[in-house]
C-alpha cells in the first residue's frame, strides 16, 4: 500500500511510519514544519510540508495523489489553545476526509480519542480540564463528520498513551473500558486495521476502543473488526 499519514511526525504516527516501512509498504507524512522533514526520511517515509489548517482541498488531495489510505493522527497538542484544537483535531481531520474524497482513496482510518462519548450531546462530565474537553468536543465532532461519509472508514479511540515498551497484546473492541496502552501497540494496531481494510472493505465503519489487553494484535483486530 501507499499510506498517507497526516500529523507524520507525531509518537504515534513516527511508530506506524516504520512499522509500514518495515513491512514493505510506502509512507508519505504530512508535516507542517520542514524542520521535522528529515526525521521523516529517516523513518523511510516521504515528507510532504502542507499546512492542514490552511491548505486547501485541492491541494491536500493533490497530495494523496496515488494513495491507497489515510491516516489522521495529526493533533494540537495539550499546550494548544482552544482554537487550534478547532482548527486541527477537527477542521483538519474532516478537510483530509474532503480531500480524500476528492482524489478517489477510499480508506480512511482517524485516531482519536477515549473518552468522547462522555461528550456527546452536549455534557460535560465532572473533573474534566477545560481545555481537555475542547479536545475532546472537537474529536468527537470529527468523528461524526466521518461517520456520515460513503468512505470506508474506521476510528480508532485509544487510552491514555504511554511511553512504555509494547507488549504487542492489547484489548480491542467496541467498549473496552479506560486504562493505559503503549504508543508502540496503538501503531501495531493501525498498521493491522489499515492491512484489514486493504483486503476486507467490509472492515471498515467502525468505532473501536483500544487499551492494553492479553490479545494478540492480530488476533485482537480479527476479531473486533471481524474479517
Amino acid at each position: 500500500m501507499q499510506v498517507v499519514i497526516a500529523g507524520g511526525h507525531g509518537q504515534v504516527a513516527r511508530r506506524l511510519t516504520r512499522q509500514l516501512v518495515a513491512q514493505g509498504h510506502a509512507v508519505v507524512g504530512l508535516v507542517r514544519n520542514p524542520d521535522h522533514a528529515p526525521d521523516l526520511q529517516d523513518d523511510g517515509a516521504r515528507p510532504v510540508v502542507l499546512d492542514l489548517e490552511k491548505a486547501s482541498t485541492a491541494d491536500v488531495a493533490a497530495a494523496l495523489g496515488g494513495a491507497d489510505a489515510v491516516v489522521f493522527a495529526a493533533g494540537a497538542g495539550p499546550g494548544s489553545g482552544d482554537a487550534r484544537k478547532q482548527t486541527v483535531d477537527l477542521g483538519a481531520a474532516v478537510r483530509l476526509a474532503d480531500a480524500a474524497e476528492l482524489a478517489g482513496v477510499r480508506r480512511y482510518v482517524l485516531v482519536s480519542s477515549m473518552g468522547v462519548e462522555s461528550v456527546r450531546d452536549g455534557a460535560t462530565p465532572e473533573g474534566v480540564e477545560p481545555g481537555f474537553l475542547v479536545y475532546l468536543r472537537a474529536k468527537l465532532a470529527a468523528e461524526e463528520d466521518l461517520r456520515h461519509r460513503s468512505l470506508d472508514w474506521l476510528i480508532l479511540r485509544p487510552g491514555r498513551l504511554t511511553d512504555e515498551p509494547g507488549t504487542g497484546r492489547v484489548r480491542l473492541g467496541e467498549a473496552t473500558g479506560r486504562s493505559d496502552v503503549p504508543r508502540d501497540d496503538v501503531a501495531a494496531v493501525l498498521a493491522a486495521l489499515l492491512e484489514r481494510l486493504r483486503r476486507e472493505p467490509s472492515a471498515g465503519r467502525r468505532v473501536l476502543e483500544l487499551v492494553a489487553g492479553d490479545d494478540p494484535v492480530e488476533e485482537a483486530v480479527a476479531r473486533a473488526v471481524g474479517a
